[in-house]
């Protein structure tokens, strides 16, 4: 099947999918005591902690923002909660299909509402953590108001490149268990290797050093990375006060497009044999 009829079929299933959603949002923060409350409590103490060892001991210089703003902590929140939901729902939604194989063995629904209903709930939780963000930065009057449209677009691309990515690999996973081990060691990689903790001026300084890295061109293969896209795009609107560069979105969203054709073509050839091997 094409990914219009794919489409078509989750769209008939929109009912379920909604369902499946509700269920992982509730079950999200089910039994603890603050809840929801936890989604904004994790962001904020890693925050806190990378402030105090990047900013304090390792003296990270954030680059100075709209209206003269230098501030690490919230620097660092526009790439922790974009990089936190992309990794929170690439690896969910990876191992949607495990989690859920009795309900597989048990009756016919389209698999992917299982991965897309993780990415959905994620996306939620999202949501909410930047629209707590955009009232920080309103109270360090910064008017961040006017590019909020473009950076729902951003993180919409943002969730279905995540999407994609899951889709891909939650069906690898259910016939090669190690996949998610070898996943959460390539996630720690990936995290240092965008620009989350420290400003990518730090990178574009190195094609000036003259060492071998320059050689290379450091700068251009660091930003094949789309997450840089993605991150640098965010940043752009809400720390330094202006719109970003068409380029990297543009980027952004020809991988994306390119994954998720990738990623719902193999899931389509690998999901028939499912309910067998879970």
């Amino acid at each position: 099947m094409g990914i219009l009829t794919d489409t078509r079929e989750v769209y008939q299933s929109r009912e379920l999918l909604h369902n499946l959603t509700l269920r992982e949002l509730r079950g999200k923060y089910k039994g603890t005591a603050l809840g929801w409350a936890w989604s904004l409590i994790n962001p904020l103490a890693t925050t806190a902690i990378f402030t105090i060892v990047f900013s304090t001991v390792m003296r990270v210089n954030p680059p100075v923002g709209v209206n003269g703003l230098h501030n690490y902590s919230l620097f660092l929140l526009c790439g922790l909660l974009t990089w936190n939901f992309m990794a929170g729902a690439f690896q969910t939604g990876m191992g949607s299909l495990v989690a859920n194989g009795n309900l597989i063995k048990k009756t016919y629904f389209p698999r992917r509402l299982l991965v897309i209903s993780n990415v959905a709930a994620a996306f939620v939780s999202y949501a909410i953590e930047m629209l707590v963000l955009v009232l920080i930065f309103l109270a360090f009057r910064v008017n961040v108001l006017p590019y909020v449209p473009l950076i729902l677009l951003v993180m919409l691309l943002l969730g279905v490149f995540a999407l994609a990515l899951a889709l891909m690999l939650s069906v690898v996973n259910v016939y090669f268990r190690d996949i998610a081990h070898f996943v959460t060691l390539f996630m720690q990689l990936w995290f240092y290797a965008t620009p989350i903790i420290y400003p990518i001026t730090l990178i574009e300084d190195v094609r000036g050093s003259g060492n071998w890295a320059d050689r290379l061109h450091l700068v251009d293969i660091y930003q094949l990375n789309p997450m840089v896209g993605f991150v640098e795009s965010i940043r752009d609107m809400m720390y330094a006060g202006h719109l970003p560069d068409w380029q990297p979105i543009a980027y952004c969203l020809v991988v994306t497009v390119i994954l998720l054709w990738i990623g719902n073509r193999v899931f389509g050839r690998m999901e028939k044999r499912l309910a067998e091997e879970l």
